[in-house]
């Protein structure tokens, strides 16, 4: 849809937007949504932005945008997708330009978030990003170390690569404790790999909201979101609205939530 389009809708979707608050069931809301923020590039190629960095800022100003609607209906935790492992095997000349999106993104969200009790904290491989974006992961832990409701972001993060580390940490830690080798097996349950996932002291997420069509998840939360409910959203993420929001939020509070097959 191209830009006029987008503004003439601008009050019919204010009023859709009123309308599905009028009758969403707070008491239904999920506690914890996790997001992968699809479809930047296209996007870009969609709208002839000049180029992905275009593209990579009014993604990033999106996301700030729906820190504010998240905090407005009191969502206890929220995890963010912003990169992947397998992103990070894109040529420099596209990465470069996102870590400078993503550091200015960081450096902000202090001040964006001040007063709103969210602690924010990253997961995922940071070791192997550039020494200025760790840098300017930690210092965003740093400033925003406490809070009730909580804002997790998954950079170099891949749901296959965490559970290689729970497993890593189970085994080893057992075997710290003096355990024999051939005992190790019996220790090692659902519940007990779970505890050293990235998110152990989370609960699960409820829903998982991906944007731009695709209908996978592509490793994200892979052992957390067993049972979560999806919403996959045609629009690219930086076309993302709060009326998309809703809808999926609306249509979680009306879906019957089974765990198991």
């Amino acid at each position: 849809m191209n830009k006029a389009k987008r503004l003439a809708k601008k009050p019919l979707y204010r009023i859709y937007e009123s309308r599905i608050l009028k009758f969403l069931d707070r008491d239904r809301l999920p506690r914890h949504i996790g997001v992968i923020h699809d479809g930047h590039r296209r996007y870009a190629r969609a709208e002839g932005l000049p180029d992905y960095a275009a593209s990579y800022r009014e993604g990033m100003r999106k996301f700030v945008e729906f820190l504010g609607w998240a905090d407005e209906l009191e969502i206890h935790a929220v995890t963010c997708w912003l990169l992947s492992t397998e992103n990070l095997s894109r040529p420099a000349e596209e990465l470069e330009p996102y870590y400078d999106v993503l550091i200015d993104l960081f450096d902000s969200i202090p001040e964006r978030i001040q007063g709103h009790d969210v602690a924010v904290r990253f997961v995922g491989s940071l070791d192997l990003l550039p020494q200025r974006l760790s840098d300017a992961a930690k210092r965003l832990t740093a400033s925003c170390a406490e809070g009730n409701r909580h804002l997790t972001i998954a950079l170099a993060y891949g749901g296959r690569q965490e559970i290689v580390d729970a497993a890593r940490e189970l085994v080893g830690n057992l075997a710290d404790e003096g355990m024999p080798a051939e005992e190790i097996a019996d220790h090692i349950d659902a519940n007990t790999l779970g505890s050293y996932m990235y998110t152990a002291d989370l609960p699960d997420p409820d829903l998982v909201i991906r944007t731009s069509g695709e209908t996978r998840l592509s490793g994200f939360l892979l052992w957390q979101a067993a049972y979560a409910e999806f919403s996959f959203v045609d629009v690219y993420w930086p076309e993302f609205r709060r009326v998309d929001f809703l809808r999926a939020l609306r249509d979680f509070t009306h879906s019957t939530r089974r765990y198991g097959k």
